[in-house]
C-alpha cells in the first residue's frame, strides 16, 4: 500500500466538495459505526488516525481526512479518540484476514474488554498467532479494539473459537502444570477467560497451565504474551 493517505487519495479528494454538515451522510456512516449491531449489519467497520489507515491492507470504502474533504471540527465530533484524528477511514470486514489459525492460537473466552481484545490481537500479531473468540466476547473491529491492535487487526486471523481444532491448553490462576513445564507440542491454543470470571469449569480443555507470579493474578493481555512467549521459545 502507499506510505500516506495523501498519495493514496490524492486524485479523488481535490474532487470533493468539503463536507460542512454533520448531517453529512458520510459523517452520519461513521457515528453508526460506533455501534456493534451496525457494524455486523453493514459488514463495515473504521479505523482512525494515520497509522491505523496506513496500516490497512485494503482500499477504504470511506476515507474523510480532516481540511481535505472534511471540516476538521465535524471529524472530530464523529471520532471516538481522546485525540481527534487527521484521517478515519471506513473498510469492509469482509477485507480482513482470512481465517487461517497455523500452529498457535490465542482462544478468548467471553473476553468482553475491547481494550484487552485489541491489545491480545496485537500480541497475536508479534508471534504469529491466531485469535479465536467466543460468544461474549468484544468485537473486535470495534473503534476500541481496533486502536489497541496498533493495525495488527490487518494481519492477525479472526476466527470463531468453535472453528478451532488445536489442543487447548488453558491459562489458569493457580492449580495448573507452571507454564515451563507444560507439554506446548503440536497445535496449541491457550485459553484464556475474562479477568474477572476466569474460565468456567465446564469450558472444554486439554491441559491446564498456571504463570508462576508473585502477585493474586494477571492481566489477560499480559497473560497471552507470556503463554506465546513461552511457546515461542520452545522453538
Amino acid at each position: 500500500m502507499p506510505s500516506s493517505v495523501s498519495e493514496w487519495h490524492k486524485a479523488s479528494l481535490r474532487d470533493e466538495f468539503l463536507i460542512t454538515s454533520r448531517d453529512n451522510e458520510k459523517l452520519k456512516l461513521v457515528r453508526k459505526l460506533h455501534e456493534r449491531r451496525w457494524r455486523e449489519k453493514l459488514g463495515l467497520f473504521f479505523c482512525e488516525g494515520e497509522d491505523l489507515v496506513a496500516a490497512a491492507t485494503a482500499e477504504p470504502v470511506e476515507l474523510l481526512v480532516a481540511g481535505e474533504n472534511v471540516e476538521a471540527e465535524l471529524l472530530a465530533e464523529v471520532s471516538t479518540a481522546g485525540h481527534p484524528p487527521r484521517v478515519i477511514g471506513v473498510y469492509r470486514r469482509e477485507d480482513l484476514p482470512a481465517a487461517e489459525p497455523g500452529p498457535v492460537a490465542l482462544a478468548l473466552w467471553r473476553v468482553a474488554d475491547p481494550g484487552n481484545v485489541g491489545t491480545l490481537i496485537r500480541t497475536a500479531g508479534a508471534f504469529g498467532a491466531a485469535v479465536a473468540l467466543s460468544d461474549g466476547c468484544a468485537d473486535p473491529t470495534g473503534p476500541k479494539a481496533v486502536r489497541a491492535s496498533a493495525g495488527a487487526i490487518w494481519t492477525v486471523p479472526l476466527l470463531p473459537i468453535s472453528n478451532l481444532h488445536h489442543k487447548r491448553v488453558a491459562l489458569v490462576a493457580h492449580g495448573g502444570v507452571p507454564v515451563e513445564e507444560a507439554d506446548l507440542s503440536g497445535e496449541v491454543a491457550f485459553l484464556l477467560g475474562a479477568e474477572r470470571e476466569g474460565l468456567p469449569a465446564d469450558v472444554a480443555r486439554d491441559l491446564e497451565v498456571t504463570i508462576p507470579i508473585d502477585t493474586e493474578s494477571l492481566n489477560v493481555a499480559a497473560a497471552g504474551a507470556i503463554a506465546l512467549h513461552e511457546w515461542r521459545r520452545r522453538r
